[in-house]
């Protein structure tokens, strides 16, 4: 039995970032001997096991071969015969095709560490093109190590396109490729993770509502970059050098969805984008069972990012419909979010990265404002139902009046 270090825990180790996960292989072992020496069992596809004393997982040395379509499409073969060689060569990407033992000695039998010296992203075998899955996983990779300089391998990325063209992409599962469009958004630079997609034409296939976006022209007197799909991206990008959660990410990537229907003879004009890009939000959101926290952000987001912009200007009747909207009273945070979304809109906009957003505070304000309104004395006055729902309102919208008319002086 020999034990290796694989994958990202050798990949990073020689890249010198901090190493989070690290994945092990067993070679010349069987199922029985790991069981005899305390190994738990875990996982139906292929044989892993959990250390007795650590908890960390132990993979038997396997092969593949494909046999359906999709991520699952798979018959996997353990064995003791099963050389490291033969371990690795199923694995996506050079870099990640690596081992090393408890002495850092390395193996390297396809010049992974060759292309992470050379940054490239290149796939280890032709067997690549067999898992659509991969398509994602490079793409996120691109966006990890955009800022290292990395870019994916010409071949590689020719590959993808034939997985993108093949109706493989079609055979995932919601849950797999959620699961990588999530964390690619929380990587560095996530907007490298759809320009790669769109590339290889995935993004065409995952996400057409998104790829619709790219050669839709707007304003230039609002929007300098002109080209919609561009500024999609520099809003993800925002976002990230800006460290917003995944909400608020997911809300940026899909706010301006409602562009990509305006008729051409319109251009570059987009009347109520705000509204007709609603289904198209909804459609994404269901299509991947985006976590119900993204679908509801994202969808308030792109109903009134508009109104952020134009905070200052509402009145106050606008602005409490905009906070009831939110209910800031019981959920604070998602409006927070929402705000923070709209201020990463202003910013991804060429030349105006750096621009001051003051409508984030006057928003803050005036949720604030509409809190500070005391429900006990309507109470203690005997009002309740609909009744006590009318005072309250009225009492919000004269706490806002004073807000606006205090703000304004």
């Amino acid at each position: 039995m020999r034990i290796y270090k694989v994958g990202g825990a050798v990949r990073d180790r020689l890249l010198g970032i901090p190493v989070t996960d690290i994945d092990r292989v067993v070679v010349g072992a069987t199922t029985e001997e790991m069981l005899s020496r305390g190994f738990r069992p875990v996982g139906a596809d292929f044989p892993v096991f959990l250390h007795p004393k650590t908890g960390e997982e132990y993979a038997l040395a396997r092969t593949e071969r494909k046999s359906g379509r999709g991520y699952g499409g798979f018959t996997f073969h353990a064995s003791p015969e099963v050389t490291l060689e033969e371990d690795l060569i199923r694995r996506d990407l050079t870099i990640n095709a690596m081992a090393e033992d408890d002495h850092q000695n390395l193996t390297d039998p396809y010049h992974g560490q060759r292309d992470l010296e050379a940054r490239i992203l290149r796939h280890v075998s032709p067997a690549f093109a067999e898992d659509p899955l991969r398509v994602l996983r490079v793409a996120r990779f691109a966006a990890r190590y955009a800022e290292l300089g990395f870019t994916v391998a010409p071949e590689t990325l020719d590959l993808m396109r034939q997985l993108s063209e093949s109706g493989e992409l079609e055979a995932l599962t919601a849950e797999r490729s959620w699961k990588e469009i999530s964390r690619a958004l929380m990587e560095s630079q996530p907007q490298v993770f759809i320009e790669v997609l769109r590339a290889c034409g995935a993004l065409k296939v995952l996400m057409p509502e998104i790829d619709a976006l790219f050669g839709v022209p707007q304003p230039e007197t609002h929007h300098p970059e002109i080209d919609t799909g561009a500024h999609t991206l520099s809003v993800l990008e925002q976002a990230a050098k800006h460290n917003q959660p995944l909400t608020v990410r997911w809300a940026c990537l899909l706010h301006d969805l409602g562009k990509g229907l305006t008729p051409e003879e319109e251009w570059p004009r987009h009347i109520a984008h705000e509204f007709k890009g609603l289904k198209l939000i909804k459609a994404v959101n269901e299509r991947f069972k985006v976590p119900r926290d993204c679908q509801e952000l994202a969808l308030l987001v792109g109903e009134y990012h508009t109104h952020g912009h134009r905070a200052l200007e509402l009145k106050p009747s606008t602005l409490l419909e905009l906070l009831q909207s939110f209910d800031v009273y019981r959920r604070p945070q998602r409006f927070e979010e929402f705000i923070a979304a709209c201020e990463m809109d202003a910013r991804g906009r060429k030349g105006l990265e750096h621009r001051s957003y003051p409508q984030a505070d006057y928003l803050r304000g005036a949720a604030t404002a509409a809190r500070s309104v005391a429900v006990q004395p309507l109470l203690e006055k005997g009002l309740k139902g609909p009744e006590l729902g009318e005072a309250i309102k009225r009492e919000r919208l004269r706490a806002l009046k004073a807000y606006k008319e205090a703000a304004s002086i």
